[in-house]
């Protein structure tokens, strides 16, 4: 990914909800999902923008950029006998530091994922995981979370999935409260614990994210989770 930078000397035309046209030595910002933003030496807010637009174009012999979504355009020219410095910038995500990669390079935190500032690798996290200090014997960190009760567990899923840990736990721990059958664990988009006898039982549940710490009068397991205690079963009041 790539951030590209135009300053200097530019004439800025914006059409759409507020026709207008605009000179002065501005920094224009492109960044990597196309979003074009103008600012000058006033203020925080840019003078004029256009987010994720559907269409853009630039050049720079001579400098022309068009960015067009619907009604709404931005052309950015080069002002007669101005000069401008047209720029491209490697750029990655930013995140929170939890430690290092196998090549090296710095792993960042962003929402559900950790990736390398090098090498760009990527690796998903589940819901409600905290990367720790300890580390795989395949060099990258381990994270931990709860699904019934904790797991520790590799950044790479080749070293051992959430399922696989989850499945060797508790596949076959709980039983069925429709048929008696047991419940094994399965992926669904999620992780679920279904009836053994599907399809002639359809019965299923989605693990939350928590520890088991009991049973309901139900027979399954109750979670503490972080909105408060509730069974395997969410229409079971705990």
């Amino acid at each position: 990914m790539s951030i590209r930078t135009i300053t200097g000397d530019c004439i800025v035309h914006a059409n759409g909800r507020r026709d207008r046209t605009q000179r002065g030595r501005v920094h224009v910002l492109i960044k990597p999902d196309d979003t074009v933003l103008v600012h000058d030496a006033d203020g925080y807010q840019p003078v004029a923008w256009l987010t994720r637009p559907a269409a853009l174009s630039v050049t720079t012999d001579p400098l022309w950029v068009v960015a067009t979504d619907g009604d709404e355009t931005i052309q950015i020219e080069t002002a007669e006998e101005g000069e401008v410095t047209f720029r491209e910038h490697d750029a990655s995500r930013a995140g929170i530091p939890v430690g290092d990669c196998r090549c090296g390079g710095r792993l960042v935190r962003t929402a559900g994922e950790v990736t390398c500032l090098d090498c760009e690798a990527a690796f998903g996290l589940p819901n409600g995981a905290s990367v720790t200090d300890a580390t795989c014997e395949c060099g990258l960190p381990k994270f931990t979370v709860d699904r019934g009760e904790t797991f520790e567990l590799c950044l790479d899923y080749d070293c051992g999935s959430l399922r696989e840990a989850v499945t060797d736990r508790f596949d076959g721990e709980w039983d069925c409260p429709e048929c008696g059958g047991a419940l094994d664990i399965l992926r669904r988009g999620g992780l679920i614990a279904g009836c053994e006898a599907y399809p002639d039982c359809e019965t299923g549940f989605a693990i939350p994210d928590g520890r088991v710490v009991g049973e309901c009068e139900c027979g399954l397991p109750v979670f503490e989770t972080a909105n408060g205690r509730r069974c395997l079963d969410a229409t079971c009041e705990v």
